[in-house]
Formats: structure tokens, C-alpha cells, sequence
């Protein structure tokens, strides 16, 4: 019989001491308070392919699951708890709207509706844990990572904010490759009061040089924001501190906010490609862009930003990318380019594939289209608005 609470009491114990890799033990000695023979926390890779035990898991206990050949790779990609009728029973770990993994349960029976019910919950409860204590030790990192991850990378991971985020049935959710390598590429939001902040980066260069760009690209942004300067005069902060410490270098970028309550949409591209912009299972025409110079390069003109506005409507989708999706090639040289960038969308969500493993999706696509060997960063951020 069930006993939920005893085995909340025990993981809630994890708030004010222990580490991540703790939390398999505290499970194993739970296990049994859900009716559960073991409790098993399996994270995603990096690269989202796989999901691998939390370190500080008996290994002879746990394997590894594909994310598309398995019931737990199910209930990762669907984020809806999958059963199986040897006493298997997977339920996603989500941190808010952010895929963690799942918490695989071996149990005794099949769980009523009630009981599964209670289980999310414990679930829920294990992705706050493995979100708080992440910060604490390098267990979760070191089960994340399935090969070494260079500095430029490092540092570039370290900045970010997590994939997904969702707000009011608004969300907003990013993929990055190569995520071992990556180095130029970057995005940030920020949800404040009304307004959904949404930004996207292509950083000059490669290597560490460009994390260092992109990281005073990022912390100047968020600065800017958080100093309640306008869209214009954001963009002119950045633009001024860039050439300030990098003369000659500039960093792409679109630069957005979306009135969550209205759907007003208001953006910069400063020398970065347009967004797709999605409707209605079609792709309506671009926005203007760009809109000024890349930033780094503003003093060379003298204008202001032009900030383009538009009004959306509930289920439409902007998907902000850098050149590294569109300019991918395959064996042959032709490139992947905006047309079938937005087919393979239009084909994703129109059946139904939630926008955060529809972005998964398309960086494999593109990984798949250069035959595993990227030849320039990847990256892409959709913005999905629903009326809340």
C-alpha cells in the first residue's frame, strides 16, 4: 500500500543537506513507501538522445534508455507517464516546463489512477531536488555528459537559462549544437510582469574567444533589461559595450518581447536572419529584417534601431535560429535552408508534437542532414503564444 507522504518526508529531507547523487539512495530506501521494488532517476544527455541512471545509481539495477526506441524514451519525448506490463512504470521529470528525464519505478502491481496521481507527485518533488541540489556537486553533470565538453562550451552552458520555459500557455523553448562545442551561439528570456523578454545570439568566431563575446553579450543584455531600459536603447547598450571591448567583432541578434496578455510582438534583428513566423499550418511572410547592424558595429551608422511590431494570434509560433540551421549541407553541398526549415515545422506541429521535442527533433534533423559532423553552431528558440 501506498504511503506517499512518509516518502515525500524522506526526499524533503535533501532540501537543507545532501547533494544530487544522494538522491538514489534516499530513493532506494523509499522505494518501497510507493508500492515500488526500486526507484530509478534517469537524466537526458546533453545531446537529448538518451537517458542515463543519476550518478550514485546501483549501475546493476539501471540501464540506459534510447529516446526513440523505448517506453521511458516515450515518456520523456511526450512528457506523459508510460506503462509496461512487466511492472515498469516511467514518469517524466519536469521542472516546471523544463525535461529533466524520468523516475522509473519497478513496481508490484499496476498503480490505480489515484495512485499514479500521488506519483506524479513524488516525481514533481524528485525534479525540484535534482534542479536544486544540481548546483551543489557534479552528479548530474557528470550523468549529462556523455563526452568531454570543451571550455568554450563550459562557459557558454554556464550562462544559459534552462531550455524550456512556459508562462500563462505561452512557451518558449531552444535547442543548441554542437552541445559539447558550442562557443558563439546563445539565447536568453526572461518572463516580467506582462512582458515575455526573448533573445537570440550568433556570436563572430569560434572557441573561447567567442564564449568570452557572448558572454558579455549576455550579461550586457540582461543587465540592460533588468535596468528597464527599452528595446532601442537595449540594443544600443550592447551595441556600445561590444565595440567598446571588442573593436572590430559583432554579434547577430534578435531581440524580442511578447505582451503575454495581447500578443503584441515587438523585435530588433541587428544582422540576424528573420524569424519564421507561423500560422495556421503555414508560413506567413518574414518580418523586416535586419533592422540595424550587427551589434559591435552601430557607431558605423547613424540611426536608430527600428523595432518591428506585430500582432499575433493564439497558436501562432515564431522560431528564431541562427545560420548554423539553415546553411547546414549535406553530402552533396545543398543546403538545409528557410524552406525546409519550415516544412519540417509546419509537418511537427501540425501533428500535435509539443514545441519542446519539436525543437528536439529538428536539431537531429540537422545533425542527421550534415551527417553527424556540424560545421558551424546550431541553433534555434520557438516562441509559441496562446491567450491566457
Amino acid at each position: 500500500m501506498l504511503d506517499p507522504m512518509e516518502a515525500v518526508r524522506r526526499l524533503m529531507d535533501l532540501r537543507h543537506r545532501g547533494r544530487a547523487e544522494d538522491l538514489p539512495a534516499v530513493l532506494t530506501t523509499a522505494a518501497p513507501l510507493l508500492d515500488a521494488e526500486a526507484a530509478t532517476v534517469l537524466l537526458v544527455d546533453y545531446g537529448q538522445i538518451a537517458l542515463h541512471p543519476l550518478r550514485g545509481t546501483v549501475l546493476d539495477t539501471a540501464t540506459s534508455h534510447g529516446l526513440e526506441d523505448s517506453p521511458a524514451g516515450r515518456a520523456f519525448t511526450t512528457a506523459r507517464q508510460q506503462w509496461h506490463d512487466d511492472g515498469l512504470l516511467w514518469l517524466p521529470l519536469l521542472h516546471g516546463a523544463e525535461r529533466l528525464g524520468v523516475l522509473e519505478l519497478r513496481t508490484k502491481t499496476r498503480p490505480s489512477a489515484s495512485d499514479r496521481r500521488d506519483l506524479e507527485v513524488i516525481a514533481a518533488l524528485v525534479a525540484e531536488l535534482i534542479a536544486s541540489r544540481r548546483f551543489y556537486g557534479d552528479a548530474v553533470e557528470h550523468t549529462r555528459r556523455r563526452l568531454p565538453m570543451q571550455v568554450a562550451a563550459e562557459v557558454i552552458w554556464n550562462q544559459l537559462p534552462p531550455l524550456t520555459f512556459a508562462v500563462d500557455g505561452t512557451i518558449v523553448t531552444a535547442v543548441l549544437e554542437p552541445c559539447y562545442e558550442v562557443g558563439g551561439d546563445a539565447f536568453d528570456y526572461a518572463a516580467n510582469a506582462d512582458i515575455l523578454h526573448v533573445a537570440l545570439f550568433d556570436t563572430v568566431g569560434h572557441g573561447i574567444s567567442a564564449s568570452a563575446l557572448t558572454t558579455l553579450t549576455l550579461n550586457t543584455y540582461r543587465n540592460a533589461r533588468r535596468s528597464g531600459l527599452s528595446l532601442a536603447d537595449t540594443c544600443r547598450s550592447i551595441d556600445k559595450w561590444i565595440h567598446a571591448q571588442y573593436p572590430g567583432a559583432f554579434v547577430t541578434a534578435l531581440l524580442a518581447e511578447l505582451d503575454v496578455p495581447t500578443g503584441a510582438y515587438r523585435r530588433i534583428s541587428a544582422g540576424h536572419p528573420a524569424e519564421l513566423f507561423l500560422r495556421g499550418g503555414r508560413v506567413l511572410p518574414q518580418l523586416p529584417a535586419p533592422n540595424t547592424l550587427p551589434l559591435g558595429l552601430g557607431h558605423m551608422v547613424d540611426r536608430p534601431p527600428r523595432v518591428v511590431e506585430t500582432q499575433l494570434e493564439p497558436g501562432d509560433a515564431l522560431v528564431l535560429y541562427t545560420d548554423g540551421i539553415t546553411e547546414a549541407r549535406d553530402a552533396s553541398g545543398t543546403l538545409f535552408g528557410v524552406d525546409r526549415l519550415g516544412d519540417f515545422l509546419i509537418e511537427a506541429l501540425g501533428r500535435g508534437i509539443p514545441a519542446p521535442e519539436t525543437m528536439r527533433r529538428l536539431v537531429q534533423a540537422i545533425i542527421s542532414y550534415e551527417d553527424g559532423d556540424l560545421r558551424d553552431d546550431a541553433t534555434a528558440a520557438m516562441l509559441q503564444w496562446r491567450r491566457p
